[in-house]
């Protein structure tokens, strides 16, 4: 695909820069806006589990973040005549003498947990940040009307009305709680309702809201508890510290307290957020909503907007660079597109695998509101500040083209809010995981939340059907009791704990580096418990983690012959070369003989397997003598969020209990070298792939004289 022009082709250097990529953006709506201007249908047959009308005002509402933010910005001057249709098209679709139905203008009713609710927040975005163009305005003098006059009235008071219906209804306990507040907000600060008359309805969800809140500027997407974990990318840009940040913005004068309680957890979670940014802008996928695609970033234009105090690691120039290396990131992949410059349906190509029920045609455009600092002029600090590279980009080697690989230092850092340790260096830039789950039902629940490891170049991958192929098991310990007719993830996980693991070096110095750790079943009828544990890079093996499983039988189930089979994959990579051909078949002698030019290809040999690709190098390999046996899985196309074709590296095992067995092990290193800031030689990955990790228990540590991890 060619691409978007505007976004495809631009720089993202200038406030400029932005403001073209933004009418690129919005241009190819027109053709598909209704007459009155209150709906937009693409022209894509697919649905949501919500109304058609609904998914038709998502169409007008989600540009609003991008149209709210050009009005604002030229408040003084007149409303560009490319911008009107969105102006007309509120006063319209809150009208309900308008035509209703599929085919007509009005928004229609709200239902309970109805979509229109979420859409509310965009457009009481719009009143707030451009109201001169929003609201029709008051008459000078009301015992003298003219009919232009009478008009504005009336459509004020259905717009009020509209937004007013929000209140009194159900709806999930989640981030939806802050579309119902800034609904209000806008009522009160564009529209003049008074703020005693929706003040304790706002505090209420407040109040909600607050009991998400798990420290350190996190706040889950809902209740937080082996009912159900969720801190992705709604905790952040997606909704909760993006309103947040909004709310400070527009409501400092009538909540000041609370509002200062917001400004400090935006600082707090800024501290931490960068680090789920690659050195080139690309942003860790990790669960739902990811056809959102470059919303990842809203935040750090939202705490630029809210004027937010920064914390001691960034200032001005490296939110700038966090914000337009992500947007850089995203225009290098232009299949994100429709052949008419419209938003598919994907992440980097179009791909209903990874969707969710609520995904009509029109919502990839919540990523427009990575685009609100555009609301501030060309003269702000924001815009003519330097901008800065990466608060890690000191870990990069000088030269990528080097011919020895670079020593850099590795940064580690362990998260307790979300269960999450992050990884970079000039090697790779992942995350791991275990304690998150979704306890409703998304599509590939298990894979966007409960799989161990997450990468910004390889991504993850997603179901399509129940056969091990279709599961595309990357990054995760598949579990088959039936002889692999079924296969079972880890899903919900009890007693999610992030500590610390010691390594040990034959000189007797040690390191301490985190760990994840919880226990999980395959089923809840299955007789099986797992404990995992999941142990960060050291310094000593920078491109290598460790995962340790124990599975036991349920004390409750009486010891009998229970066979089991299980897969462990590590991530998945391109299973074609840059030319379209096939990975070739390699052995050990290929790099044994020196062969410096080895680029791509694929490995299994005993108990690993080896794939190098042109995005990177990726392996796996059972850590226990004599055990597992490594072989390179290819997976249905289109499972890998990055890549249309992939190839996964696994290491198989098969065990059986025997009666009055207590426990199996599993234990695996993975390990994965990025194309993207370094250009190995085929000896150089040989080298480090056979500088494997040592692990030894605690009672046999002090018996050897080498490096160690050293486990329970």
């Amino acid at each position: 695909m060619p691409g978007l022009p505007g976004f495809s082709d631009n720089p993202f250097r200038t406030r400029e820069d932005c403001v073209t990529a933004t009418w690129a953006l919005l241009s190819p709506l027109k053709a598909y806006t209704s007459p009155l201007g209150a709906r937009i249908r693409l022209p894509v047959s697919t649905g949501a589990h919500f109304d058609e009308v609904a998914a038709q005002l998502e169409g007008f509402a989600r540009p609003l973040w991008a149209v709210g933010a050009l009005l604002a910005s030229a408040k003084n001057n007149p409303i560009d005549p490319r911008l009107q249709s969105w102006v007309n098209g509120l006063i319209a679709g809150t009208n309900p003498e308008n035509e209703h139905g599929i085919h007509g203008e009005y928004w229609g009713e709200f239902q309970t947990t109805d979509q229109r609710m979420v859409e509310l927040e965009i457009i009481g975005y719009a009143l707030l940040v451009a109201p001169e163009a929003f609201v029709p305005s008051l008459p000078a003098e009301p015992s003298n009307l003219t009919p232009q006059e009478m008009s504005n009235l009336e459509a004020r008071a259905r717009v009020i009305k509209y937004i007013r219906a929000i209140n009194g209804k159900e709806m999930p306990f989640n981030n939806w709680r802050w579309f119902r507040i800034m609904a209000n907000l806008a009522l009160v600060k564009a529209c003049g309702v008074p703020y005693e008359e929706v003040k304790e309805l706002m505090d209420s969800d407040h109040d909600i809201l607050n009991q998400f809140y798990l420290g350190n500027g996190w706040a889950a997407d809902g209740f937080w508890s082996d009912q159900g974990r969720q801190a992705d990318y709604y905790s952040s840009s997606f909704a909760i510290q993006f309103s947040q940040l909004l709310y400070v913005k527009y409501a400092s004068d009538i909540d000041p307290e609370r509002c200062e309680a917001f400004k400090e957890r935006g600082r707090l979670f800024g501290d931490q957020f960068w680090r789920y940014f690659d050195f080139d802008g690309a942003a860790i996928p990790f669960g739902r909503s990811l056809t959102y695609r470059f919303a990842a970033a809203g935040f750090w234009s939202a705490v630029i907007v809210a004027e937010v105090p920064l914390p001691a690691s960034l200032n001005l120039g490296t939110v700038k660079g966090l914000l337009l290396r992500h947007l850089r990131w995203w225009s290098k992949h232009p299949d994100i597109f429709n052949p008419d410059g419209t938003f598919n349906i994907g992440y980097a190509y179009p791909n209903m695998y990874m969707c969710e029920d609520y995904n009509s045609p029109q919502s990839p455009y919540w990523c427009l509101k990575t685009l609100i600092s555009i609301s501030l002029p060309e003269t702000h600090e924001f815009w003519t500040c330097t901008e800065l590279p990466h608060p890690l980009a000191k870990l990069l080697p000088s030269s990528s083209s080097s011919t020895a690989p670079p020593t850099v230092p590795l940064s580690v850092v362990g998260l307790d809010e979300p269960k999450q340790i992050l990884v970079s260096s000039s090697h790779h830039h992942y995350l791991l995981s275990l304690g998150q789950f979704c306890p409703w039902p998304i599509k590939a629940s298990e894979a966007k939340y409960c799989k161990f490891a997450y990468s910004s170049t390889f991504s993850f991958s997603v179901p399509t059907g129940p056969l091990i192929q279709q599961m595309a098991p990357d990054n995760t310990l598949a579990i088959s009791e039936d002889e692999g007719d079924t296969w079972r993830l880890m899903w919900k996980t009890a007693n999610p704990q992030l500590g610390r693991v010691q390594f040990r070096r034959s000189d007797g110095s040690s390191e301490e580096v985190p760990k994840l750790s919880g226990t999980w079943s395959p089923g809840k009828k299955s007789p099986l418990i797992i404990e995992t544990t999941l142990i960060a890079p050291t310094k000593r093996w920078p491109d290598w983690h460790i995962r340790v499983h124990t599975i036991r039988r349920r004390d409750t189930v009486k010891p009998t012959n229970n066979f089991i089979r299980t897969v462990e994959g590590g991530f998945a990579v391109p299973c074609r070369r840059e030319d379209g051909t096939a990975l070739p078949l390699l052995n050990a002698a290929d790099f044994e003989n020196g062969h410096e030019n080895i680029t791509d290809g694929v490995l299994d040999g005993g108990n690993s397997s080896l794939i190098l690709s042109s995005a990177g190098v990726s392996g796996i390999v059972h850590l226990l003598r004599g055990a597992g046996k490594g072989e390179a899985l290819k997976p249905d196309p289109n499972t890998n969020l990055m890549f249309q074709r992939s190839i996964i590296p696994t290491v198989r095992q098969q065990y059986e209990f025997v009666e009055n067995e207590e426990e199996m092990r599993i234990l695996v290193a993975v390990f994965a070298i990025s194309r993207k800031h370094v250009s190995l030689s085929g000896k150089e990955i040989w080298k480090l792939w056979n500088d494997r990790p040592v692990v030894s228990r605690v009672r046999d540590a002090s018996q050897n004289n080498t490096d160690a991890i050293v486990i329970a």
